[in-house]
């Protein structure tokens, strides 16, 4: 088992140093842990006296909790390795339960003259990648646009001719960089625009960049958000997916071409149209209900696929009623019925269920529905389905026997 995680973990070293050099950008020298006795090892690969080490999760506000500490002796980065490596880091930006943490990156310590802040955003309203800038690095850049707009500048780069180096003077002269420092940002500027489209990115954020004591601009750490409908043309990248940090339902459905987000309700939906999800959660929410799920089974949503939605609405153990809203549009909403059967005697469903069909062959899927003999109700009034969903959603188990026997 050793020998296969070593693989691994150099394999995605090697793919980690791959993205560094083929777009040169000034990023700091790494090595990944997974246990304390590895550490030792990363020290003198790295080499010098001071280390970094970073807990790799999705998620930000790590150092406020302890998972980014600068150590100064190997005792004390076994100590880090123990305390994280197996447990799960809770910060602002994640659930009550936190995040797995498999992983620890080192990294050697660097001075810090100064913090900078730089990201690369699609922007679709103009139709081009957004170069956001600002002096104010480090810190949270949406209180510093609330807080002080003035210090945060942009440039568009329009994709028919690519950034310009008129632009990364106007940006080197607005974070007050000098001659050298302006002459590596315009390195740095076109690389990282470079990389945003050869890689697909919808997000490329770099806080802090930093100015070290030589005066040197440096990539300090960065967050990376990829384009996932692009990801067949990037092998490479989807081979760096850690399931650990992925809810695992919403792994499963993209697994199965569902497009699935956990929430905080209790009451599942299946729906078919992002849109028509998105409406049908806010209809949920308007008559004082909570929606469990987003999960869009799609436009041509087939019996398997509506099958597989009903089991992995069901993993949610918060679910108490599920409420099926589909448009017969592309698809046909007797198909849609033969699956909910299907399903619902595949699962054993023992919660209830409330269905609404709407559009092609509605009537016919509605009877199938009501012969079924199955505990299922069907409504084709969207407000009567979801309010009578949400009086199911606060039913007690006794109320559904007396139902039953009613």
């Amino acid at each position: 088992y050793g020998d296969h995680r070593d693989l691994h973990l150099s394999l995605r070293r090697q793919r980690q140093m791959c993205i560094r050099d083929s777009y040169n950008l000034p990023v700091s020298k790494n090595f990944l842990v997974t246990n304390s006795k590895e550490v030792k090892k990363a020290f003198n690969v790295i080499g010098g006296d001071k280390w970094v080490m970073k807990t790799q999760v999705h998620a930000g506000g790590r150092g406020k909790v302890g998972g980014v500490k600068l150590i100064d002796n190997i005792e004390d980065g076994i100590k880090f390795a123990n305390q994280w490596i197996g447990k799960r880091l809770i910060s602002k930006q994640t659930d009550a339960k936190g995040q797995p943490v498999s992983v620890v990156m080192i990294e050697p310590c660097i001075e810090i003259e100064k913090e900078l802040y730089l990201s690369a955003v699609v922007d679709r309203s103009a139709k081009a990648i957004s170069i956001i800038a600002s002096g104010e690095g480090g810190v949270n850049i949406e209180e510093v646009a609330e807080t002080n707009p003035e210090k945060i500048f942009y440039e568009k780069i329009d994709l028919m001719i690519g950034p310009q180096p008129y632009q990364a003077r106007r940006l080197s002269e607005a974070l007050h960089l000098d001659a050298q420092q302006s002459k590596e940002f315009w390195n740095l500027f076109k690389n990282l625009v470079k990389m945003f489209v050869d890689c697909d990115m919808s997000l490329v954020e770099i806080n802090p960049l930093i100015i070290t004591s030589e005066g040197h601009l440096h990539c300090l750490d960065a967050k990376v958000n990829l384009d996932s409908n692009a990801l067949f043309r990037h092998s490479n990248l989807a081979n760096m997916r850690d399931l650990s940090q992925e809810d695992p339902q919403e792994s499963e459905a993209s697994n199965h071409d569902l497009s699935y987000v956990s929430l905080d309700g209790n009451i599942g939906c299946m729906v078919n149209g992002a849109g028509l999800a998105m409406g049908t959660m806010d209809t949920i929410k308007f008559y004082g209900g909570e929606p469990a799920n987003f999960l869009d089974v799609g436009g041509a949503a087939t019996k398997e696929r509506v099958a597989k939605a009903f089991k992995i609405i069901l993993n949610d153990p918060k679910v108490k009623v599920i409420l099926v809203n589909i448009f017969g549009g592309i698809v046909r909403c007797d198909l849609i019925a033969e699956g909910i059967i299907a399903a619902v005697k595949e699962t054993e469903l023992v919660i209830p269920i409330v269905v609404r069909l709407e559009g092609n062959n509605s009537k016919l899927g509605s009877d199938m529905l009501q012969k079924s003999s199955l505990a299922i109700e069907s409504d084709n009034d969207l407000e009567n389905a979801v309010s009578y969903t949400h009086l199911r959603a606060h039913e007690t188990r006794e109320d559904r026997g007396c139902r039953r026997m009613g």
